[in-house]
């Protein structure tokens, strides 16, 4: 288990020596949206003592008003200071997990949640699950009013630099940022469309990185600001170009280390490794709600972009849904590619972690690796080779969540109603939109 890195005393000198001013008590939805409340820094005293109140009635998914008092629990270890400056000082921030009013884990809590299945890997007798993320982004100028426009800041390709790269600045700056944070900060660089970058920080504990991914996403759309853009993690802001992932590297760890990794197997990879593989291609299109949970997720998982439609793996190419890189010992591990952005990352590696320990405890190997391009092979092949393929629409992605009782169970009853209450008002909303491609395609036709 990890230790404490903070204690509350050390959390009050701290506070006093860098004359803090206000403290942001962070959370998050169960849309994977970041909420926060502040408060001056003389009530650090009630907030240390777990007092700190948050009406759950108001928060997407969470209680219903007669049930509404919840209490904000801060992880100390999650204390820091934002580097950027403030109008009226400097402001801290804590992550909470949130309690009901008697002091139990509320379980609509996506972040309690997620230590609930980290709990129960710990049980299964490992040790750690290591999050690696790669999320992209887009950047759009703003206008005169500071409302995002859809111009994108640059031209730039895959790993271009400028002057084609007009991006390059932002994205230092942010690089920056987070490294004063404490993020180790192991790649930035322009990606493959105009206006799209990806920023890769270092690996951690399940909890650390979901904590990390909303971090990061605050301080993109904080620094891209000053820069007069915005940042956004929408999956597919335009069409005709690739959209924004977030690929999700992960490994299992036990006392003695890396479980993915054998030296006495062919590959270097081990049974286990395998099995937990299998668990998340079985689960695959029950895992596509949470790990693709908008409407537009689905303009993203078409063919031509470079983003996952089938359920496939490989060690040889970037097409199918989950890929093994060449790293082995300690650097063994499976990169899912379909996850983007918009995901609530407690919700979702919880939902990952979960189906690749059903898929230890049932000990299956999975199907034979793709090393050919899906995208070229025919639907015959595609069936004769058990490639099939991941749902095509949030309706489509719903209707399998709730097939999955192993998904279910990794959200709990609370969290997997609201969720797809939540996800099915987005559906009900969009199909009754009409948008400007209906009316182009039909309104003088018919």
């Amino acid at each position: 288990m990890a230790t404490s890195k903070y204690t509350a005393d050390d959390i009050r000198k701290i506070a006093q020596e860098e004359d803090v001013a206000f403290l942001r008590l962070m959370f998050t939805d169960i849309n994977g949206v970041l909420k926060n409340v502040e408060l001056p820094i003389d009530q650090l005293d009630k907030v240390l003592a777990n007092k700190a109140t948050l009406d759950g009635s108001s928060i997407d998914g969470f209680v219903r008003i007669e049930e509404s008092d919840m209490l904000l629990y801060p992880d100390l270890n999650t204390w820091l200071i934002f580097p950027w400056s403030a109008e009226h000082g400097k402001v801290a921030r804590l992550i909470c997990d949130i309690h009901t009013a008697d002091g139990k884990e509320f379980a609509g809590d996506p972040r309690n949640n997620l230590r609930r299945v980290v709990d129960k890997m710990h049980r299964a007798g490992f040790t750690t699950f290591n999050i690696g993320p790669e999320p992209e982004f887009f950047l759009f100028k703003l206008d005169e009013k500071g409302q995002p426009t859809l111009d994108l800041n640059d031209n730039g390709g895959y790993f271009d630099f400028e002057p084609v790269d007009l991006g390059e600045n932002c994205r230092r700056d942010i690089v920056l940022e987070l490294e004063k944070m404490g993020f180790e900060v192991e790649a930035s660089h322009h990606e493959v469309a105009p206006g799209q970058h990806e920023i890769d920080f270092k690996y951690t504990d399940a909890i650390a990185a979901a904590d990390n991914i909303q971090t990061f996403k605050l301080v993109v759309r904080t620094v891209a600001r000053k820069h007069g853009l915005h940042a956004t993690f929408m999956p597919k802001p335009l069409e005709g170009i690739n959209g924004s992932g977030m690929h999700i590297n992960m490994s299992l760890f036990n006392k003695d280390g890396n479980v993915f990794y054998d030296p006495n197997t062919d590959n270097q990879l081990s049974e286990t490794m395998m099995y937990f593989l299998n668990g998340l291609m079985e689960h695959a299109r029950g895992l596509t709600a949470i790990n693709n949970p908008t409407v537009n997720s689905y303009k993203r998982l078409v063919p031509g972009f470079e983003a996952p439609v089938h359920i496939a793996w490989s060690g040889k190419n970037r097409s199918p849904l989950i890929r093994i890189p060449m790293a082995r010992k300690n650097g063994t591990r499976l990169e899912m590619r379909s996850v983007d952005p918009t995901a609530n990352p407690y919700l979702a590696i919880a939902a990952i972690l979960d189906c690749g320990l059903e898929g230890i405890k049932e000990q299956k190997a999975p199907v034979a690796p793709v090393n050919r391009n899906i995208y070229t092979m025919s639907e015959a092949e595609r069936q004769a080779n058990k490639i099939y393929d991941l749902p095509s629409t949030l309706h489509n992605a719903i209707k399998a969540l709730k097939k999955d009782p192993i998904v279910i169970n990794s959200m709990g009853e609370h969290l997997y109603k609201s969720f797809v209450d939540s996800r099915e008002l987005e559906w009900a909303a969009y199909r009754q939109t009409v948008s400007e491609w209906e009316r182009d395609q039909y309104l003088k036709r018919f």
